[in-house]
């Protein structure tokens, strides 16, 4: 029902946040003033430490306004955690067509789309649409672990039903990954490896 976080601090991790809704202001003590939203992501590089705010602009307006997305703490490795220099990236990544639906490739590599967001250990963040009654298969790093967190529809993963808000995991290993939708409506989840 809208965001307001007051000015409060984070060191040694970075942020990452992606709207499907709704949107909401950054401010950082970098100097940062960017909108969120939808289809954008946008990560703080905390390093040493930075300060900052995510505010509803329109929650003074409509009290029942809905931000409805994910954020995601990444923790720094120990090489980049003091020394990574305080940065906020801001990148709209293209929707990339797959077989039975799409990917917004927000970090990293999946299905011929790259995230120029530099993130100091090798990752990926993707949301995935996937058409109802349809399965999509996508190619991923065999040496990073996945999970695949279902926002919307009837979602599986490897013929393992995952409920929403539910994660499913994989491991390592895996080379392609089989995700279906056997519900009416278009199915949206968040596919993360690293």
């Amino acid at each position: 029902q809208g965001i307001d976080v007051r000015p409060h601090p984070h060191i040694g991790l970075a942020t990452v946040t992606y709207l499907f809704r709704g949107e909401f202001q950054h401010r950082d003590s970098l100097g940062s003033n960017q909108m969120i939203r939808p289809g954008e992501v946008n990560w703080m590089t905390a390093g040493r430490g930075v300060t900052h705010s995510e505010r509803s602009t329109a929650i003074e307006r409509d009290p029942d306004y809905e931000v409805h997305g994910v954020q995601l703490w990444v923790a720094l490795p120990e090489s980049a955690r003091s020394t990574a220099p305080r940065a906020f990236e801001h990148y709209t990544p293209p929707v990339t067509d797959l077989d039975g639906g799409s990917a917004v490739v927000f970090l990293g590599d999946l299905a011929g789309s790259h995230s120029p967001v530099e993130t100091f250990t090798p990752l990926l963040g993707a949301e995935l649409r996937i058409d109802p009654h349809a399965e999509i298969t996508v190619n991923v790093q065999e040496s990073f672990e996945h999970g695949l967190l279902v926002d919307a529809g009837s979602v599986t993963l490897e013929g393992i039903s995952i409920p929403q808000a539910g994660i499913g995991y994989t491991g390592v290993g895996a080379h392609t990954l089989h995700i279906r939708n056997d519900s009416d409506d278009p199915a949206r989840a968040i596919l993360l490896g690293g």
